[in-house]
């Protein structure tokens, strides 16, 4: 009997003998796996937050960092942070890059959402961050303060300048405030233009200069034009002779609603508006300022225009709807290129609506990508032609421009290289041929997107048109950033208050190559696309300007940090941060707390740790350490099980410290920048195992390390 039949035949024979008794279990055990065993003990540790004291601990805060949409869908991460965590804080979604829109609106649709999920469920939202200099709309604030462009009208100007512009004052009359009006040289738009300046002092009496007379068409509309400012904060308006109302309510600076003045302020402001309602064949301007003390005002004078919108135009520009404003772009080919007209806002300046092509990747010859815009009839033969536009892109690049002809031969205007700023381009070439008759642009060369605005074609001998390039002080920089600042402080602020109590006010200020000084873009390369210094601007006070509105705008009661990052690493950042919250608060405004981001790995120097911490510890502030993950030197496929122990000793020590050197009345909290693996290619900081659980939710050694921290300094 082979051996397979004896088996056989003891197991029925043990069948026949057992089938008449009870069942009895079998007294014998199989040892589990150790890994099984050492899961099964990781599992059983209760939910993280049930650790934390909170009557010896009333304030400190548990938290943990996730998406926006993670924590809506109400999925696995919403249950995992409801159950962990107390405090759950958003990786971007709360920061400018994501809120403000090209136009400089804010749209906070997803971000209320958030706070009422989360208010629903009880968990608090920490606001992160404020102000940075990373995750910016950085096209928009630098919109804000690019070069005022200013194009003369295409058409003859009824307005007699002359008495302005040789200091006469012929035809002109000052009516009030006469010996407070002159023409100043040097301060008008562009460099070494005059205006008008009209000096108040303050007397009861407004400023009035009254134009020559202007024969009119009583059946046309015409356009007036003027660029005004002042070194103040002032008002005016413009009023008429020979209108059937004389002092009409306007809109003077296209806002969409007709007011009786419009303000003034340090920049150039654009009034513009069109007239009908003639009562005379003559008109006349009067230029009401308010005379306010100290206050003077200055007009440009080579932009100052009153014209027939309906006459005969001294250029001809060939490229209709160049402005892109009707929304019609151009037609184009090439590869996966893609191309269209933007939303308004995002034209230059950040006005109106700019053309756009999108190139993925370069292509072997530059006129692989291309868009064509066609004339109305051929160009002229031997003629040069004059074409301006604007043009920025997402990266530096070249584009090719070109007069084109049916059969693609061409007259090229040359490289233009693209920038990520919006920059005037003015090139001319001559058309050789009799049948050029469409204006083509190359995008081969250039991988990402190139944004065209203002696009003017004219024949060179053509009149008029001009264009003032006006560039921003550095006094109208500062003051239009503020107001920004202040439109998104209060948007921000005002939109959280009822769930938001503790906000990252500044976020990483300090230079990491020079630790007592603040970071700066200056003679930086490559920036990228969202990257914008406000310090650049507002100068060493823009973190005083920040917590002061952060104040204004939110409870009275919230909790303001300052945060960085590498204060462990180097403890002079560390010192240079201390140093700069002081300074901060010499200059009036309140810093509550600290934050310290510690992305740090198991070979982090422990000693310094400690350091950084007794040094927090000792201004007395709030300490938070705002962004824990622990990395272990390899990715996730090289990690071994001394590389997980060595993990979970290090985030224990960390917590430890927290707790043994920040006083319990300074323990703001911690939160988890990570709690989760990140998978390879994706993700913070891709393939490493920096989190508590695996990505599939499987809990590590370092949460049962982070459990036994919480458990003994619970008191």
């Amino acid at each position: 009997m082979n051996q397979l039949h004896k088996i056989a035949a003891g197991f029925l024979a043990f069948v026949v003998i057992t089938s008449c008794n009870k069942y009895q279990k079998l007294e014998f055990n199989v040892d589990k796996p150790e890994s099984v065993a050492t899961q099964e003990e990781i599992d059983a540790y209760p939910a993280l937050k049930s650790y934390i004291n909170r009557v010896s601990q009333p304030v400190f805060r548990w938290g943990v960092a996730l998406g926006l949409q993670e924590y809506l869908d109400k999925g696995v991460k919403y249950r995992l942070a409801n159950r962990n965590f107390d405090e759950i804080v958003l990786g971007y979604e709360m920061k400018h890059g994501a809120v403000v829109q090209a136009d400089g609106s804010l749209d906070l649709a997803k971000v209320k959402s958030l706070l009422q999920t989360a208010g629903e469920a009880g968990m608090q939202v920490y606001g992160h961050t404020l102000m940075w200099h990373a995750n910016q709309n950085a096209s928009y604030l630098k919109g804000l303060i690019s070069p005022l462009l200013v194009t003369a009208p295409a058409y003859p100007n009824d307005l007699n300048s002359a008495g302005l512009k040789d200091n006469s004052f012929a035809n002109w009359t000052k009516l009030n405030g006469g010996n407070s009006i002159s023409v100043v040289a040097g301060t008008g738009m562009g460099t070494g233009n005059n205006a008008v300046e009209l000096n108040a002092n303050g007397g009861a009496t407004d400023l009035q200069l009254v134009s020559p007379g202007i024969a009119i068409n009583r059946a046309h509309k015409y356009e007036v034009v003027m660029y005004v400012r002042s070194n103040g904060v002032g008002e005016g308006r413009i009023s008429f002779e020979g209108l059937n109302n004389n002092t009409p309510l306007v809109d003077w600076t296209k806002s969409g609603t007709p007011t009786a003045t419009f303000t003034t302020g340090i920049s150039w402001k654009e009034i513009r508006f069109t007239i009908n309602d003639f009562a005379a064949d003559n008109i006349k301007l009067h230029f009401d300022l308010k005379n306010k003390a100290g206050v003077s005002y200055y007009i440009d004078i080579n932009n100052l225009y009153v014209y027939d919108t309906q006459g005969a135009p001294v250029i001809n520009n060939l490229v209709a709807n160049g402005n892109f404003e009707s929304g019609g772009g151009w037609g184009g080919w090439g590869g996966n290129s893609s191309r269209g007209v933007t939303a308004d806002g995002m034209g230059v300046g950040n006005k109106g609506k700019a053309f756009y092509v999108t190139n993925p990747a370069k292509s072997a010859n530059y006129w692989d990508v291309q868009t064509s815009y066609d004339f109305a009839a051929p160009l002229e033969n031997g003629a040069t032609y004059e074409l301006s536009f604007w043009v920025k892109g997402t990266a530096p690049g070249i584009i090719r421009p070109e007069l084109q002809s049916a059969n693609y031969s061409s007259n090229g205007f040359g490289q233009v290289q693209v920038t990520t700023d919006w920059q005037l381009v003015t090139i001319s070439t001559t058309a050789t041929a009799s049948d050029r008759s469409r204006l083509v642009y190359s995008y081969g060369e250039f991988a990402g997107t190139v944004y065209i605005d203002d696009v003017v074609l004219k024949n060179a001998k053509a009149t008029g048109g001009s264009t003032t390039v006006v560039e921003k002080t550095a006094a109208e920089k500062k003051y239009i950033l503020t107001e920004a600042l202040d439109k998104w402080m209060s948007g921000m602020v005002g939109a959280g208050k009822s769930v938001v109590k503790a906000w990252d006010v500044v976020n990483e200020p300090m230079n990491d190559g020079s630790p007592y000084e603040l970071k700066t873009g200056v003679g930086k390369t490559n920036m990228a696309s969202d990257e914008f210094y406000w310090q650049d601007y507002l100068g060493k006070d823009y973190a005083v300007t920040a917590f002061k509105m952060a104040r204004q705008y939110g409870n009275a009661t919230d909790i303001h940090f300052i945060n960085d990052y590498n204060l462990e690493f180097n403890l002079d950042k560390c010192r240079g941060l201390i140093a700069y919250v002081n300074y901060i608060e010499s200059q009036g405004a309140k810093v509550d707390g600290i934050g310290t981001q510690m992305h740090i790995d198991i070979n982090a120097n422990k000693d310094n740790i400690a350091a950084m911490f007794k040094l927090l510890a000792a201004t007395g502030k709030m300490i938070k350490v705002s962004e824990l993950d622990m990395g272990v030197g390899v990715k996730t496929t090289a990690a071994t099980a001394e590389h997980y122990k060595a993990q979970a000793d290090m985030y224990k020590y960390v917590i430890d410290k927290y707790f043994e050197l920040i006083p319990a009345k300074q323990r703001y909290g911690i939160t988890i920048w990570s709690p989760l693996d990140s998978p390879v290619g994706s993700g913070w900081r891709p393939g490493e195992p920096v989190g508590l659980w695996t990505e599939g939710y499987v809990r590590k050694l370092a949460y049962s390390a982070v459990a036994k921290a919480l458990e003994a300094n619970a008191k």
